[in-house]
């Protein structure tokens, strides 16, 4: 099939399950889609276990040609992070910088090493052979949150403001931060233990501050060519212009592309919608970006639904798989729980919050993609499979659960999480 016929069956498939979830099962549309490819896929397994063809090794070869790794973290990432970063209000993300910069960065080294840890004990166990340095890679991919997933469902959950913008702002950063760490850990993993500190440092340097300052020159570039005209058409063709374009010339010379579009669209959609937009402008641009993230966050989770069809499971996987899923919440919580007891020494937080954050991080596509992005070692499957049980509880148990879990723990509020 050519690339057109592929991208012509899967938004079919996107369009189809869409209105199968709000004719009948009225899920937020992003959990639905993905439920719906999750357990068509499982029914093709099913039967093709009884004997009956219905295309399923069709539909796998069909997956095996798509490129999820590229497909995502080169492609629809940049559109999907920057229609995210557009609705944070700089205001919002600066009273909450200490707790998302924490969370971001020691939040997300101190998962890494306990998911690593705890793995690499249960994997033992159970007699899956694995290394410990691709046990910690594991704990790289699956310590970040996911940005699509979060804000995705954050829209539907009735968090309070300032709550929304911890997780929101968190998920935002702690993706580009998760890949230089899951970079320095595989280039550990494949030359042996040779990482010197000054390469992890300058790579470092390269990615997050390299990716903040680019980010920064694409917004103000943006921002001065929007100032300089009032007509909404031209006026959405350079933000899109922007964060492709940005975001390719980031890979090009080797800075974090999420990085420079976060950067770029709270830039844009902070002093760019106050003083570079009419209303009309700010209208049909929010219009714009948000049907494109709706389109963009339905492919992509019946994307991932989809995937089950190729994936190498086996009992051993997926009892490891179950167990994982419990290491990682107990790894976020250790690490949200050591990062909100070290900054009450600074500021207040309401009774709930590490809660809240623990079951509010949510695991997404990002993760499998850095999974399919691991080279063909013995591990590569182990950890695909176990990330994809993750990736899955995540989005379905977790994200349907969050808003009755918030409502459980502030029943009386009227929508202010303090601090």
């Amino acid at each position: 099939m050519t690339l057109f016929e592929i991208s012509a069956l899967l938004m079919v498939l996107t369009a189809l399950f869409s209105y199968i979830n709000y004719r009948f099962l009225h899920m937020p549309t992003t959990i639905g889609v993905m439920f719906i490819a999750l357990a068509s896929s499982l029914g093709m397994v099913l039967l093709g276990g009884l004997g009956v063809d219905i295309g399923q090794a069709h539909i796998a070869r069909l997956l095996e040609t798509i490129d999820f790794n590229k497909a995502l973290l080169h492609g629809m990432l940049s559109f999907l992070l920057f229609a995210g970063a557009m609705h944070i209000k700089l205001e919002d993300l600066n009273n909450q910088k200490w707790v998302v910069t924490v969370l971001a960065t020691a939040g997300v080294v101190t998962s890494t090493f306990i998911v690593g840890g705890l793995t690499w004990v249960v994997l033992d166990a159970l007699r899956i052979p694995a290394s410990f340095i691709y046990c910690l890679l594991f704990g790289a991919l699956i310590s970040p949150t996911d940005p699509v997933a979060v804000i995705g469902i954050l829209k539907t959950a009735g968090v309070p403001k300032s709550l929304e913008t911890k997780i929101a702002g968190e998920s935002l950063f702690n993706d580009g931060i998760g890949v230089v760490v899951f970079m320095i850990i595989l280039e550990l993993a494949l030359s042996g233990g040779e990482v010197t500190l000054r390469s992890v440092s300058m790579l470092i340097l390269e990615e997050a501050v390299g990716g903040v300052l680019f980010g920064l020159l694409l917004g103000l570039l943006a921002y001065y060519m929007l100032k300089k005209i009032n007509n909404y058409q031209v006026e959405a063709i350079i933000t899109l212009a922007m964060v492709m374009g940005g975001y390719a010339l980031a890979d090009r010379i080797h800075t974090s592309g999420p990085i420079a579009i976060v950067v770029a669209g709270l830039l844009i959609g902070n002093h760019g919608r106050a003083f570079a937009m009419s209303g009309l402008t700010r209208q049909r641009l929010d219009d714009f970006w948000e049907l494109m993230d709706e389109i963009l966050n339905a492919l992509l989770f019946m994307m991932i639904g989809l995937e089950v069809l190729i994936m190498p499971f086996t009992k051993g996987l997926f009892v490891a798989g179950l167990l994982a899923i419990v290491i990682t919440l107990l790894a976020r919580l250790a690490s949200v729980g050591g990062a909100v007891l070290f900054m009450r020494m600074f500021r207040s937080f309401s009774p709930g919050v590490v809660r809240i954050l623990t079951w509010g991080g949510l695991r997404g596509g990002i993760s499998v993609a850095l999974a399919l992005s691991i080279p063909l070692v013995p591990e590569r499957a182990t950890i695909i499979t176990i990330t994809y049980i993750i990736v899955v509880f995540s989005i379905i148990i977790q994200g349907m659960t969050l808003g009755r879990f918030v409502d459980k723990i502030y029943p009386d509020l009227s929508g202010e999480e303090a601090g």
